[in-house]
């Protein structure tokens, strides 16, 4: 590698290490173990062809994400990638896997940096990947990509397009991060005489809620109905707001940073208390559901898809994807109209929050040719994608022990009251016992089947149609929500904070009090924890 890239790639590290107690927060997935056979070596064939570098061995570095860990057959999945990625290439190449601790992630890929031990693949979160592309120690993929064979069958183009920085593109996204949109009932819009298309903007989306409360669209002849409900007036988890997002607009209830990569506390903002009153009047107008400050969500659910529409809402945001094919099968299931539209985000809003998604990134040699990153490209994401044998080892998991298509009974929570069986037929594509949990069935591995950027080809894809469009029309409608902030004294205070934000909500919201005086009693209860997460946030 250059001096120069050392040199920079020293200057990240001393940067992420300095910030670790402060770094971003992944996903919950629980960590895996580390495979003892991995190394964090990047390897290099000896060999070379007149088609260019031929690679041997590619090496591997991942997080608690990929779910074929060492304890759930993380070496039956090498073992199946291996041979069909080496019939693939023409020629042997083995997958070496090096799963770090997931609660430890960030600190550890800065350690195995630091050593000079670099891989040649790496999952890195958003801002991993925002520092480390500045070190030019990311290869530059933007034109492998555009030109990649899986573009074929790309479904969800723009996923990628939103990690390029300046226009260029140094590591693969292989879905999106997810998030929640709006959905209406229909009925409820006919029965209004309202059209989805016209809600646009506050106004117009605050009569479609009031007409909800107050033009019996259930047809029951009762003034029984609310406009909207949510489980909870503040999210409890990032991105906090995405349950209510034409309320809270795009205000960030929580700590996050300016243009200048400066945080601050995004609850004590002018953004915030303007929320709370567009809160405090539906309240008080009686639109929004009243037991929406205590419902989780699966009370949410219930209440709108219930047999029984007294009591529910027309109005309901929550996640896209294939939840829609959920809410629409529980509404037939209880008889209630399934026709769902879905709102566009309002003019006020800049679009729903897409949560953070990591990425894949090829590590640059510096050496100035591209044939090593070119055939590392061709070797892990072409084949990820090539819609058959690897992307379904990617999505699924390892043929016959994640998922098979043999005849078999398979029974979840055997021995238990919640015992279930699920009997399949001689090829049947389906999903087996979760290895980390016997009373479940095993989900996906790496890639979320029902938000993956190109899709697969072999008839196993488990998104419906129905599922694919929310999720275009999610990826058309989003923006990537904040980095989510960690350090210390968030951990110390961090509920202490939140209980001080709920005060204020039910104070302003529920009580129908002063804003400016509320906000002065959270200032006063909070300011010297706020001040400590900030000094520890933006340490330079």
């Amino acid at each position: 590698m250059k001096r120069n890239k050392i040199l920079s790639l020293l200057l990240s590290v001393s940067m992420l290490t300095a910030l670790t107690a402060c770094g971003n927060q992944g996903s919950d997935t629980p960590a895996a173990s580390t495979d003892a056979a991995g190394t964090a070596a990047a390897t290099e064939s000896a060999a070379s062809s007149d088609n260019g570098y031929v690679l041997d061995k590619v090496t591997l570095v991942v997080d608690g994400t990929f779910n074929a860990s060492v304890d759930a057959y993380q070496d039956k999945f090498i073992e199946q990638w291996d041979v069909a990625v080496s019939e693939a290439l023409g020629h042997p190449i083995s997958l070496n896997i090096q799963q770090l601790d997931h609660s430890s992630y960030v600190d550890g890929v800065g350690r195995l940096f630091a050593s000079g031990d670099y891989p040649d693949v790496i999952l890195l979160n958003a801002s991993q990947y925002a520092e480390y592309a500045k070190t030019g120690l990311l290869w530059d993929m933007t034109d492998a990509y555009d030109n990649a064979k899986f573009q074929s069958h790309m479904v969800l183009p723009a996923v990628n397009q939103s990690v390029r920085i300046d226009g260029r593109q140094y590591g693969l996204s292989t879905g999106l991060g997810g998030g929640c949109i709006t959905y209406v009932k229909q009925a409820w819009l006919d029965a209004v005489g309202m059209k989805a298309e016209d809600v646009t903007d506050w106004d117009s989306y605050y009569a479609m809620l009031k007409a909800f409360t107050e033009q019996d669209p259930d047809g029951n002849g009762k003034n029984d109905t609310y406009g909207v409900a949510a489980a909870g007036f503040i999210g409890s988890e990032a991105p906090y707001t995405n349950y209510l997002p034409q309320f809270w607009q795009n205000a960030y209830p929580n700590f996050t940073y300016d243009e200048n990569g400066v945080w601050y506390d995004g609850f004590n903002t002018q953004e915030t208390k303007d929320a709370l009153l567009r809160l405090q009047q539906a309240y008080a107008d009686g639109v929004i559901d009243p037991e929406s400050l205590t419902m989780g969500t699966k009370d949410v659910r219930e209440k709108w898809w219930s047999s029984d529409q007294s009591g529910s809402f027309g109005a309901f945001t929550y996640w896209s994807g294939y939840w829609n094919d959920n809410l629409i099968n529980n509404m037939d299931k209880n008889g209630v109209d399934s026709g769902l539209a879905r709102l566009a985000p309002l003019a006020e809003m800049d679009g729903y929050l897409n949560r953070e998604s990591p990425v894949y990134c090829i590590i640059d040699d510096g050496d100035g040719d591209d044939s090593r990153e070119q055939a590392i490209f061709d070797a892990v994401f072409e084949t990820m994608f090539d819609g058959g044998t690897v992307q379904t080892l990617w999505v699924y998991g390892a043929e016959g022990y994640h998922w098979s298509t043999k005849a078999e009974t398979i029974v979840t929570g055997e021995g238990t009251d919640n015992a279930k069986t699920y009997e399949y037929k001689d090829g049947e594509f389906h999903l087996r016992l979760n290895p980390s949990d016997p009373s479940a069935l095993w989900k996906k591995n790496a890639i979320d089947p029902s938000s993956m950027i190109c899709s697969l080809e072999n008839g196993f894809e488990s998104a419906t149609d129905l599922t694919k469009e929310c999720n275009e029309f999610f990826s058309e409608h989003s923006v990537d929500a904040p980095h989510s902030a960690s350090c210390d004294a968030i951990t110390n205070y961090g509920g202490t904070i939140t209980d001080a934000k709920n005060a204020v909500i039910a104070e302003v919201v529920v009580k129908g009090g002063n804003v400016d005086a509320a906000m002065d009693n959270y200032v006063k209860t909070t300011q010297d924890m706020v001040d400590e997460i900030l000094s520890e946030l933006n340490v330079q």
